[in-house]
């Protein structure tokens, strides 16, 4: 499979399976575009009109050498593959603690209805959260990595036991040869010195939540008393991304349809100093007044294409930043496994509730039929792990024919549920809007390589 395309005066092919990238100019372009449909002859007649017939020789013939030398138009080698990677055993390498079922503020969009996941507020105790650790080590095999995020709601309402926790976590490492990973998601309004002094010594990545402009944040992200919270987050989280040397964070925000021109919120999180950012679309049904529509996707379309074009102009001039979704690794990535399945929801990644249920991520929690089991007695419903770890990009049909997969891995099994109630599916807006990102990463690159 072949796809091409034309994005800020490049002429870009990307060969699917190979994964390997070509910029080329018009002729071979409007070449490789016929090359499936019709003989070399064919080709030469489809084009003589616009070019002269000894180019075009000469072109097909490079076309045929990339051919030949395996970069262009091969064969799909991993669907081989995918029944060895949905039989794999797997462990669990990465929890997401929901240490805290309650906030401080009142976000609009936000899908754990203001912390409490469709049940009760409640903040996890030492010993759940002890347990949890306790089952992940347990059950996370020979891998020595392990990673835990500390979640919410809003996980500084709960901040002792954070530090209780991490302080286990460094006990149990010497005893079981392990090393954990700790992140922290939080939304600023409770970070003062202390915690950020904490988390520079322990927290190997920390997710700050702003969405982007003050309108737009204090729109969307409101105390519950109506009144906006970036006047009270941002010199914080300024203070705090400085104080990691602008590394290992991200400042992350939400678009929605009230904001379809989002990259001013993006460049105008770059202008205040940050330097890694990521903003992402809203995942809303269609009832909801800020949910993206798919009459949105041209004018989304644009902004993307303008953020990048934007991002390689700051780069040059020496005031680059990083935009998580335009990130792309083209020579190294993730393994096959992680290409073909995603993220291991269910299965090497799950969430934990404060009162210590499992749920396959922290999107299902306080769905009922997705409860899994619980830290002390482990997973008990295997056929919920077994669906999960069927899922990759050829159980989904749209998948099968999609350049990006093997970029997304299939997308959000949650979005893929929530939109058609089977994670066994795609969600069509993320789907369109992944894709235009890919292309938008790849154009970077070559941007990139060219100067």
């Amino acid at each position: 499979m072949v796809h091409q395309y034309k994005n800020n005066g490049y002429n870009i092919v990307l060969d699917v399976n190979s994964g390997a990238i070509h910029l080329v100019d018009e002729l071979t372009y409007d070449v490789i575009a016929l090359w499936e449909q019709t003989d070399r002859e064919g080709i030469v007649r489809g084009l003589q009109e616009k070019y002269d017939r000894a180019e075009l020789e000469e072109a097909i013939a490079e076309v045929a050498e990339l051919i030949a030398q395996g970069e262009l138009f091969t064969q799909d080698d991993y669907e081989d593959y995918i029944e060895d990677v949905t039989k794999r055993d797997t462990v669990v390498k990465a929890l997401c603690l929901h240490i805290a079922h309650d906030c401080n503020l009142a976000c609009r969009y936000c899908f754990a209805e203001e912390g409490e996941y469709h049940g009760r507020r409640a903040l996890m105790s030492f010993e759940v959260g002890k347990a949890a650790l306790d089952f992940l080590i347990a059950n996370s095999g020979n891998r020595r990595n392990l990673e835990v995020d500390f979640f919410g709601g809003e996980p500084t309402l709960n901040f002792q036991v954070v530090k209780d926790l991490v302080a286990y976590g460094r006990e149990q490492e010497k005893l079981h040869n392990k090393k954990f990973r700790f992140t922290l998601t939080t939304n600023g309004v409770l970070l003062n010195d202390d915690i950020m002094e904490f988390a520079n010594r322990e927290m190997d990545n920390v997710v700050l939540s702003i969405d982007g402009r003050q309108k737009t944040n204090d729109y969307m992200r409101p105390f519950r008393g109506g009144q906006g919270s970036y006047d009270t987050i941002v010199p914080k989280f300024q203070k705090f991304a400085d104080s990691r040397n602008q590394e290992r964070y991200y400042v992350r925000g939400t678009y929605t349809h009230h904001n379809l021109d989002f990259a001013e919120d993006v460049l105008h999180l770059a202008d205040l100093g940050f330097q890694q950012i990521s903003v992402e679309p809203v995942v809303a049904q269609e009832t909801d007044d800020y949910a993206i529509r798919r009459e949105d996707l041209p004018q989304l379309f644009a902004e993307y294409d303008r953020l990048a074009q934007e991002m390689i102009r700051r780069k040059q001039e020496g005031r680059g930043f990083n935009f998580f979704h335009f990130m792309i690794d083209l020579e190294g990535g993730p393994c096959v496994a992680k290409r073909l399945s995603g993220c291991g929801s269910g299965t090497e990644y799950l969430a934990v509730t404060p009162w210590g249920d499992l749920y396959p991520c922290h999107q299902f929690v306080g769905n009922e039929d997705f409860l899994m089991g619980n830290v002390y007695e482990g997973v008990k419903r295997t056929d919920i792990r077994d669906s999960f770890k069927g899922c990759n990009v050829y159980s989904k049909k749209d998948c099968r024919e999609c350049f990006a997969r093997f970029y997304c891995s299939g997308g959000c099994a949650a979005n893929s549920y929530n939109f058609h109630g089977d994670i066994h599916n795609t969600y069509d807006i993320g789907c369109a809007l992944q894709k235009k990102r890919v292309e938008c990463a790849i154009m970077i690159k070559a941007a990139e390589a060219e100067d």
